[in-house]
């Protein structure tokens, strides 16, 4: 696998390749395949597919070493603290910090940040890190950092900033370990020593306490979130009442809540009791919760944002929109507060475009558990799956409001 690019001269450029199959950098990234399947189309690059795009992406697994000069009247003098990405847990905010579009005005772009949290891991000590934290063209080999006790760590680089799945944005930024480079320096070819002797030092002088999640205290865990599979096609549910998988019903076409009830095919083991919220407040923090952009890889991702907007038909919600990035394949996914953990919705849908062929995953819809959380109820109470089908019949205005139509005004 090509690993680094090292610049030692800014003409001369050459290039250090680690071809072994027992090296550390390649071991780290062995299920990493299993997570990018070429079936699933992923694709790390914008716009039209050309021969030089598809050239460039061939060097997306190359990091380049440069050498800066230093001035007397260079102020940093410091080693930029690091943390082992094997620390990381899903939830754990980070900040990304790049610069935008390359030598365009940098007096504008560089050092541009953004926040997020780390959506999920992957690879051997968490070599590769996807962030919801948004990003742009030129800040490949920009920072991720973490804070811990007021001080920001270098925890990864900035890889890809726009990654597609099957011609769909799925709205997170890859990121690779800085721990997994530095230690495989002194692998990759004629490095002077003095800078193998450095990598040492940075790795064994690294931060090694864990990083937590950023659940504040009473907010034990999140409601447990399954992935459901049908054939090649999956999806994402919440569990609400562990029942001992068939499908116990499923809305109708013409109903504008897509939802379904599903047996489990076997008991569950220390499931989370899902609490149900019972208001809604726009602009308060929330995660999604899901099963979307990789499947069955790594476990449910986590995407931070705000709700909104919460939709209303007769002063009731019947709808819910909030900041996340959502996938195909999160539809199920659970809406929670990021405070207290409770469900807030069931993911629906993000938008598209048709007519430009563009995806937003930042613009999705949810149903709002105060429509489903009566029904579910009263179905756990009789086990009569027919309760559900008052979710078909409902009223025009809302089926109106789920097609996206204007609704008539009442003046």
């Amino acid at each position: 696998m090509n690993l680094m690019n090292r610049l030692t001269n800014p003409v001369n450029v050459s290039s250090i390749y680690l071809q072994s199959e027992n090296d550390s950098f390649t071991n780290g990234l062995t299920d990493i395949t299993i997570v990018f399947l070429w079936s699933d189309n992923w694709s790390f690059c914008s716009g039209t597919l050309d021969t030089e795009v598809l050239e460039d992406s061939r060097f997306l697994s190359w990091f380049a070493l440069l050498k800066v000069p230093t001035s007397s009247s260079c102020t940093c003098k410091e080693t930029i603290p690091w943390v082992k990405s094997g620390s990381l847990k899903k939830g754990c905010h980070v900040i990304a910090c790049g610069s935008p579009f390359g030598g365009l005005c940098p007096d504008l772009f560089m050092n541009t940040i953004s926040k997020g949290i780390v959506s999920n891991l992957a690879g051997d000590a968490n070599a590769l890190i996807l962030t919801d934290a948004r990003c742009l063209p030129g800040t490949e080999g920009g920072g991720v950092f973490v804070s811990k006790e007021s001080r920001s760590y270098l925890v990864g680089l900035i890889v890809s900033p726009l990654c597609w799945k099957s011609d769909e944005w799925i709205g997170l930024t890859l990121v690779c370990s800085v721990h997994l480079i530095l230690k495989n320096m002194p692998q990759a070819g004629a490095i002077q020593e003095s800078l193998i002797e450095k990598s040492s030092q940075l790795i064994t002088g690294s931060l090694q306490a864990p990083l937590t999640a950023n659940r504040k205290p009473g907010s034990e865990f999140y409601p447990g979130v399954v992935l459901i599979e049908s054939g090649q096609l999956w999806g994402s549910g919440v569990l609400f009442h562990a029942v001992s998988g068939k499908v116990l019903y499923s809305s109708a076409p013409s109903s504008p809540f897509d939802i379904a009830v599903v047996e489990l095919q076997e008991p569950l083991v220390d499931s989370v009791k899902t609490q149900f919220t019972t208001y809604f407040h726009p602009g308060e923090d929330v995660l999604v919760v899901d099963y979307g952009a990789l499947g069955s890889s790594c476990g449910p991702s986590l995407t931070s944002g705000i709700l909104s907007r919460v939709i209303t038909n007769q002063s009731r919600p019947v709808m819910l929109q909030t900041t996340c990035a959502v996938q195909s394949g999160a539809s199920g996914g659970a809406v929670v507060c990021s405070a207290t953990g409770e469900l807030l919705g069931i993911v629906s849908s993000n938008t598209r475009d048709f007519a430009a062929k563009v995806t937003y995953p930042h613009l999705n819809f949810s149903i709002p558990v105060t429509v489903l959380e009566p029904l579910l109820r009263r179905f756990a109470q009789t086990g009569d799956a027919a309760v559900l089908k008052v979710l078909d019949s409902a009223e025009e205005d809302v089926r109106k409001i789920w097609r996206l139509q204007s609704l008539q005004s009442k003046l």
